[in-house]
């Protein structure tokens, strides 16, 4: 086989599986959700007839330093139309320096349970120890920066209605301002991404995981885990499902959050969410056998898996393989075009990257500089890793102001 041959061989097998999965797997999703909806109608699920049916549920919020944002969050949990008798509101608050505990304790007091340990684990560590003190049936986690509507806690009662749900993952939504910077503006355009595949996945069979900005489980299927894992929100969800539930994709529950103050804090957040996929694809590799977990397995290792691990390998070496093909005497009008089309690609994430640097707003170039930051970020996360092993507590990003 001569050196040319091999070099395409390669190119092509790259550009299918970097194609497959940003675009080719949401095409395929997509069909395989209609062929399915042909045959199976998806069921309507309802709630009790009265209020006094429901079940209690648990806001869980872990916090550290979330004084500036604690008054907001908590006319937030309490504005929530559930009964006040069966919506239990707990803090659990690590390390915490500032006065959070205080306003919560003061005025606050007699309608949130504040857990407090002068001792900063991280948040993982937060979450098994509040959870030992909850005795509420479904538990809802939400972040302390993120308000979420007023009939997200009925509408994930609702998903629980399904005796299959063992974990439901609200909406993320990302705060848009008058003038978007990249981080905002870059995350907004993801996250809508992200929220199509996940109801996709969701109506195929389980959605990939959960975000913590908001969601929920049910509380007898919590298991504590590693005090330094980095991504507690898509381990706990994903290993629910490794024992045999679903996890059900709400829209009409979602969290409302602002995008990065800026590129350099949504960098740090990247870095971390990508460290924490190596991570999560090591602690959960019993997950990539297709022989026992099936259609969870296809979904787990398109979506995430080859985003998190050899993805971004192959991105970034079809650029120096296209060029070695047409050095090589390959096709001309063929890979020249290619190589052209890249060169376009990458230059105009440079240019957004310039734009960027100057708090100037083009959607359109802000969408391959983005591309190429969150993948050029996963390849980051491999030395955040092994920088951060055995230590819980992260360092968290800056939000914009909305």
């Amino acid at each position: 086989m001569s050196t040319l041959l091999c070099l395409e061989i390669i190119f092509w097998i790259a550009l299918f599986v970097v194609f497959y999965t940003y675009l080719g797997y949401g095409i395929l999703l997509y069909l395989l959700v209609r062929l399915k909806e042909m045959f199976v109608k998806p069921t309507k699920w309802q709630l009790p007839d009265t209020d006094s049916l429901l079940p209690e549920v648990t806001l869980f919020i872990t916090a550290y330093n979330e004084a500036a944002v604690v008054d907001e969050k908590m006319e937030n949990c309490l504005a929530l139309d559930y009964p006040a008798d069966k919506l239990h509101i707990v803090w659990v608050t690590d390390g915490t320096t500032d006065d959070t505990n205080q306003r919560l304790q003061t005025r606050w007091a007699g309608k949130v349970t504040v857990h407090f340990q002068p001792q900063r684990q991280g948040k993982t560590a937060a979450m098994t120890r509040g959870m030992g003190l909850v005795d509420s049936p479904l538990v809802i986690f939400t972040d302390a920066n993120t308000m979420i509507n007023d009939q997200a806690v009925r509408e994930i009662v609702r998903a629980f209605c399904n005796p299959k749900v063992g974990c439901v993952a609200g909406e993320k939504r990302v705060a848009s301002q008058e003038k978007d910077g990249a981080a905002a503006g870059g995350e907004g355009i993801y996250w809508r991404y992200e929220s199509t595949l996940k109801a996709l996945d969701a109506r195929l069979y389980s959605a990939v995981g959960a975000a913590g900005e908001l969601f929920a489980i049910r509380r007898e299927l919590f298991e504590p885990m590693e005090p330094d894992t980095l991504l507690d929100d898509f381990i706990l969800s994903m290993r629910i499902t490794m024992r045999g539930y679903i996890i059900a994709y709400c829209n009409n529950a979602y969290a409302l959050e602002s995008g990065s103050a800026d590129m350099r804090e949504e960098e740090k957040r990247k870095v971390r969410i990508a460290a924490g996929g190596w991570q999560s694809i090591a602690r959960l590799r019993a997950l990539l056998n297709p022989f026992r977990y099936g259609v969870l397995n296809f979904q787990y290792v398109s979506h995430r898996v080859l985003r998190w691990s050899i993805t971004p390998f192959l991105l970034f070496a079809l650029l120096p393989l296209n060029l070695a093909i047409c050095l090589a005497g390959g096709n001309n009008c063929l890979y020249g075009t290619l190589l052209i089309l890249q060169a376009v690609f990458y230059l105009a994430g440079w240019r957004g990257y310039v734009l960027s640097t100057r708090q100037i707003r083009n959607k359109y170039l802000f969408i391959p500089y983005y591309f190429l930051f969150m993948n050029i970020n996963v390849l980051k996360g491999i030395g955040y890793l092994r920088k951060r092993q055995g230590n819980g507590a992260w360092e968290k990003s800056r939000r914009a102001k909305v």
